[in-house]
C-alpha cells in the first residue's frame, strides 16, 4: 500500500497498512489504519499527518473515528466526499464546533483557545451527515471486514476495531507511559477499567494504538503494556491519597500535578487535572478513603 502514502508505512496484511505519524504517532499526530477490500476502502482516525501529507492517493470511501477527539479526526476535511461513522455516543463532536466543545468540557475561560486550536490545528471541519454506529456493528469492505469495538472511558462513545485477519486497532488505549487518560467531562474511570479488562480478553496478531507504541505484535508483549498502563491508575490514586494527608482543594490537586509533570502548562493541562481529580475523589468517598471538611477541603481519613 505504498502507493497510499509517502511518510512512513508498515503492512501488516494485504489488506491493512499503518500510516506511520509524525514522530512515531506522538500527539498531536497519530498512526492511522487504511483497510481496503475488493468492494471498499477505509480510513481509521486519519490524523493531522494525513493533512500534512495532501490525503491520500487512492480512494477513500469511508473515515472511521474511533472517537470525537481533535487528533483522531483532524484529517476527515481531506475526504469530503466519503461517508464518516464514529459512535452514536460521539456524534455530537462530530457535528459541530459546540459539540467538540461539549465532549471535553472547558473551563469557561479557556473555551475560545480551545475551539481556535481546534480549527487552526487540528483543521476541525464540521460533518453534520455524520453516521453513528453501535457495538458490534460490522463494516464489510468486500473480503474484509471491521468490527466496531465499544470501549468506553475515554470518551462515551470511544471504540476500537477488530479487523479481519488479525489486527486490533486499539485507540486510545495506546498503553503509553502517560497512562489512561480522563480528563475530559465525557470521561469515565470505571469505564475506562472495564474496557482495559475488555481488551485483554482481545487475541490478534497485530494490536495497533493512535499513539506512540504503535504496532505490538506479541501477545505478550501488548498484556505486559496493558498491564503496566492499568497501574498508572491505581498509582495516580494513591499518590492523590498521600496528599490529601493534609486539608487539600481540587485547585490545590491541580496545581500539585498528578496526570501531567510538575509545572506542565497547556490549554488542556488545568482542566484534565480538575476533571482526573474530581472522578478519583469520587472513588474515594465510595471507599471512604476520604472525609469533605465543612470549609469545602478534602482530607483523607486516619487508617
Amino acid at each position: 500500500m505504498e502507493d497510499l502514502w509517502t511518510g512512513e508505512s508498515r503492512a501488516l496484511t494485504d489488506s491493512v497498512s499503518v500510516l506511520v505519524g509524525a514522530e512515531g504517532g506522538k500527539y498531536p499526530s497519530g498512526n492511522s489504519l487504511v483497510i481496503r477490500g475488493a468492494g471498499e476502502s477505509v480510513i481509521v482516525d486519519p490524523s493531522v499527518s494525513v493533512v500534512a501529507q495532501g490525503g491520500l492517493s487512492v480512494r477513500v470511501d469511508a473515515v472511521l473515528n474511533s472517537h470525537g477527539h481533535e487528533d483522531h479526526i483532524a484529517g476527515n476535511k481531506m475526504f469530503p466526499d466519503a461517508r464518516v461513522h464514529v459512535h452514536h455516543q460521539d456524534l455530537p463532536a462530530l457535528q459541530s464546533l459546540e459539540g467538540m466543545l461539549e465532549v471535553q468540557g472547558p473551563i469557561p475561560q479557556e473555551r475560545e483557545a480551545l475551539a481556535r486550536l481546534f480549527v487552526e490545528e487540528f483543521f476541525y471541519s464540521p460533518r453534520p451527515d455524520a453516521h453513528g454506529f453501535s457495538d458490534g456493528d460490522v463494516f464489510d469492505l468486500g473480503g474484509v471486514t471491521v468490527e466496531a469495538v465499544h470501549l468506553p472511558g475515554h470518551t462515551r462513545g470511544h471504540s476500537g476495531f477488530r479487523v479481519s485477519g488479525g489486527v486490533f486497532f486499539l485507540s486510545d488505549i495506546d498503553l503509553s507511559g502517560f497512562g489512561p487518560y480522563y480528563g475530559d467531562t465525557w470521561s469515565d474511570l470505571d469505564q475506562f477499567e472495564s474496557s482495559i479488562n475488555q481488551v485483554r480478553n482481545e487475541e490478534a496478531d497485530f494490536y495497533v494504538t493512535f499513539h506512540h507504541k504503535g504496532v505490538i505484535e506479541s501477545r505478550e508483549e501488548f498484556l505486559r503494556l496493558l498491564d503496566a498502563f492499568e497501574a498508572a491508575i491505581p498509582r495516580r490514586h494513591q499518590a492523590m491519597l498521600e496528599f490529601l494527608s493534609e486539608p487539600r482543594t481540587i485547585a490545590d490537586m491541580v496545581r500539585h500535578r498528578f496526570i501531567y509533570r510538575p509545572g506542565a502548562q497547556s490549554v488542556f493541562a488545568d482542566r484534565v487535572e480538575a476533571r482526573s481529580a474530581e472522578l478519583h475523589l469520587d472513588r474515594m468517598r465510595k471507599r471512604g478513603e476520604i472525609e469533605d471538611l465543612p470549609d469545602g477541603r478534602v482530607k483523607a481519613t486516619t487508617p
